[in-house]
């Protein structure tokens, strides 16, 4: 008996289709909290309401619209998605990543990772923008678990180069090219909600940890796990617990996503068109 996860994909993928016939998207972006704002960019855009679709899970935080946005970057097809869900939210980490391997089904060919994060690393910023090298994954789930779909990928598959190392060289030259500054470091993930205690932030910064939030890799897994190629962008919205005296809120994490939305969405802007011409 199969595993029913393959027709659940293809069922959204054919409500996407008969909406768009002949789109396959090149590219694929997740948009994090507040970085929404990318979707408006997209020429000849059409937007699906994450509900219309069978199966796609729906936000319940703000900052996350929830609608699939299919449209061009001058020739090249992109579908993205304005907001996900998250663990937290009560999903399983299959459900949490069902979106991922929907775009990847659709034809995405290089997945662009967006989120809103803590920054754990001294030298870092708010509203500093960083490429992600790789990750932690702490959040004690894994998407993979249970039946593996054979069709979709392999029982164990590799985590060597999650984060694809020639499109980080492509990021960084698109973030020269417009002038953004670019950080790079190790994403960390923990299920959430609570924010991290300070004790906590300093283990994680003794891990290695850069950058730490509540989502991004279980659709990284996800991707890497059907051979889609993968590039991780993090704002550093606030400062995490114990660096800065403030207390953490998701209104600062919003307020500073807003802040940031026009250099994030030039550098995204700008990486797309690059990217496009090397997968």
């Amino acid at each position: 008996m199969s595993h029913p996860l393959l027709p659940r994909i293809d069922a959204c993928v054919n409500v996407i289709r008969a909406r768009l016939p002949g789109f396959t998207p090149k590219l694929g972006v997740i948009l994090g909290s507040g970085l929404g704002a990318f979707a408006d960019t997209l020429e000849r855009a059409v937007s699906i309401d994450y509900r219309e679709l069978p199966d796609f899970p729906t936000s319940s935080v703000h900052g996350h619209a929830g609608r699939l946005v299919c449209g061009y970057r001058g020739a090249v097809p992109v579908v993205a998605m304005a907001g996900r869900v998250h663990f937290y939210e009560g999903y399983s980490p299959q459900q949490v990543a069902f979106p991922a391997r929907v775009l990847c089904r659709l034809g995405a060919k290089h997945l662009t990772i967006t989120n809103a994060a803590g920054g754990i690393n001294t030298g870092f910023g708010v509203g500093d923008l960083m490429a992600i090298t790789d990750h932690l994954n702490l959040s004690g789930f894994n998407p993979l678990i249970g039946p593996n779909e054979d069709a979709l990928g392999p029982r164990f598959p590799d985590m060597s180069h999650a984060y694809d190392p020639a499109a980080l060289g492509v990021l960084r030259a698109s973030a020269q090219a417009v002038g953004a500054q670019l950080r790079e470091g190790v994403y960390v993930a923990l299920s959430g909600p609570s924010y991290e205690t300070p004790a906590e932030i300093r283990m994680l910064r003794t891990l290695g940890g850069d950058a730490v939030g509540m989502s991004t890799v279980p659709e990284v897994i996800v991707a890497s796990h059907m051979g889609v190629k993968v590039t991780g962008i993090s704002c550093i919205t606030n400062l995490a617990a114990g660096i800065s005296a403030q207390k953490l809120s998701h209104d600062e994490v919003a307020e500073t996503a807003n802040k940031v939305k026009d250099v994030f969405t030039r550098l995204l802007s700008r990486f797309l068109d690059d990217v496009a011409a090397t997968v």
